[in-house]
């Protein structure tokens, strides 16, 4: 027995959408016209977007892909069975699904549609695809995001395999997959970049192919035409997605530019029309002068994260110490700027239980003040580790990728331990790629870190932090966590609220984290470009956007 879900999406979505920013913009009335009102461009002249990526991108395999620069690509280039459009799910590549009473069974009817080469995207696609994300040997960070399908988590830990992971193509057109148990939020895991189908005789098992224009072959509204490492990348119309007709962006030219003040120079110039990442100290000014500038909601917080591993932090003690001798009211307000709030847990603000209450709200500080350092506890943990007053206190280091912010956040932290606890700390930087690595191999004692939300939920900040989490870079691996997180993904209701709750409490309590602010997400675009939009959790999208000269 059957039952259709749109009405369950309906709901899901009012939910969501009650306590999640939509990243669109915000158009004036004379800006709201129709596909067919809206202005072509002159005749044989093309329809370019610049926008700033950012740092370049480790890899644009949707299956291999960890960070948010790829996410933006990823997003930009492939399709699910669902996108989110204006903050509300919408099916894509899936015309239609239905869901089973027992709410466990999907069951996705594909529209017909092709890779960017021409050839038919099929549901075996998918099926690969998310099979190929759960195989070992593929090593995906985000293997465990597909924990949720029935015999995914034993495929990936040897202990299954790949034909009892309980997602079939039935034919061309039909994808089934069983879940473990009710999720929620399944469908929003659709329109993340590891659930975006790929072709069995395209991919490597090292993402090269994403990389190389001539066999990266995609579903999306654009494709990958150029690539220069260090430079940019350039994304062209795709002709032959689905919704090709209402694409109106021929070329998108995406910038590596890392430091913020270039690219905020290359906007101002006018050789940029599209930048997420400005100078702190410029955001007071562009907040008062610079219409183009927005500060959107967004669902992540920035930590630092401790190797549990490495002396002094292997120490639970140093560790807790650490955390409450910073000023993070200071930080928000005189280094970052752009109305972040204060972060007192993990999990961020805007998430909520099953009851509607707010997951921080319940969960409390841990003894983390908002407004302050709480020195006197600082020191007196740091003390019972035996370092008074910081005496004996080794030199560590605070690692975090090339950003003017992220110095200015560590020389801020830098200056408060130092004053507060007595202890000197070292700064260094490294690229984006090689500090992921860096990160992931434990090769740190304290490094920068940041996560945003993959659905609206708290788990997915919570199951970050499992032994088998390829971004469990604390190297904090302990079982009984595990079973706690497994266990919530196979309840509802309040046993699955209080679950979450404990979860949440043993990492701090562990201190695996040291939280410093929830994000917010500044950004600038002119105003000559419309509709264009950031997801809810963060991803650019310009498959509806347009430039009007």
């Amino acid at each position: 027995m059957f039952k259709k879900s749109f009405a369950l999406l309906l709901i899901l979505v009012l939910v969501v959408t009650a306590f999640t920013g939509c990243g669109s913009k915000k158009s004036e009335p004379n800006e709201q016209q129709n596909q067919a009102e809206k202005p072509a461009p002159a005749e044989g002249k093309e329809m370019v977007l610049n926008w700033n990526l950012g740092s370049e991108p480790k890899t644009l395999d949707p299956q291999l892909n960890s960070a948010s620069d790829g996410g933006h690509v990823i997003n930009n280039t492939f399709e699910g069975l669902m996108r989110e459009v204006n903050g509300k799910l919408e099916p894509a590549i899936a015309e239609s699904y239905e869901v089973s009473e027992d709410e466990l069974t999907y069951t996705f009817h594909l529209r017909d549609t092709k890779w960017s080469d021409g050839k038919p995207l099929t549901a075996h696609d998918f099926e690969f695809a998310w099979k190929r994300a759960l195989d070992p040997k593929l090593a995906s960070e985000y293997a465990f995001q597909l924990f949720y399908i029935k015999g995914g988590q034993e495929y990936y830990e040897g202990k299954g395999t790949r034909d009892d992971v309980a997602v079939k193509a039935l034919d061309d057109k039909t994808l089934q997959v069983t879940l473990n148990a009710p999720t929620p939020y399944f469908l929003d895991l659709t329109t993340f970049y590891t659930y975006m189908p790929t072709r069995e005789d395209i991919v490597d098992n090292e993402g090269i192919w994403a990389k190389d224009p001539s066999k990266f072959i995609c579903n999306g509204p654009f494709k990958l035409v150029e690539y220069k490492s260090g430079d940019k990348l350039v994304l062209a119309k795709n002709e032959n997605y689905w919704r090709a007709d209402e694409v109106k962006i021929d070329k998108i030219i995406a910038s590596m530019i890392v430091d913020q003040s270039t690219a905020l120079t290359a906007y101002e110039s006018g050789e940029l029309d599209v930048i997420d990442n400005m100078p702190t100290q410029e955001i007071p000014r562009l907040q008062a002068e610079d219409p183009t500038f927005t500060i959107l909601p967004q669902i992540g917080t920035y930590y630092y994260i401790f190797n549990v591993n490495k002396e002094p932090v292997n120490d639970v003690r140093v560790r807790r110490a650490l955390t409450l001798a910073i000023d993070r009211k200071a930080i928000v307000e005189t280094v970052t700027k752009a109305a972040q709030v204060p972060a007192t847990g993990f999990v961020p603000v805007n998430l909520t239980l099953s009851t509607g209450e707010e997951f921080r709200k319940v969960a409390g500080d841990y003894g983390i003040d908002p407004n302050g350092a709480n020195v006197e506890e600082a020191k007196k943990l740091l003390a019972e580790a035996g370092y008074p007053d910081g005496k004996g206190f080794p030199e560590i280091t605070i690692l975090y990728n090339t950003s003017e912010g992220h110095k200015a956040i560590a020389e801020a932290i830098q200056e408060m331990w130092k004053k507060n606890l007595g202890i000197n700390v070292k700064l260094a930087n490294q690229e984006w790629a090689v500090f992921q690595d860096t990160r992931h191999q434990g090769n740190f004692t304290v490094a920068r870190a940041g996560w945003l939300a993959d659905y609206a939920d708290p788990m997915t900040f919570l199951d970050l932090w499992t032994t088998y989490s390829g971004n469990n870079d604390a190297q904090w691996k302990v079982k009984a966590y595990d079973k706690l997180i497994e266990k919530a993904k196979l309840v509802s209701g309040k046993e699955r609220d209080k679950l979450l709750l404990e979860a949440e409490k043993m990492i701090m309590d562990e201190m695996i984290v040291m939280p410093i602010y929830y994000y917010t997400d500044p950004v600038m675009v002119k105003e000559k470009v419309k509709d264009w939009q950031k997801t809810k959790l963060g991803h650019w999208y310009f498959g509806y956007a347009y430039i009007a000269e």
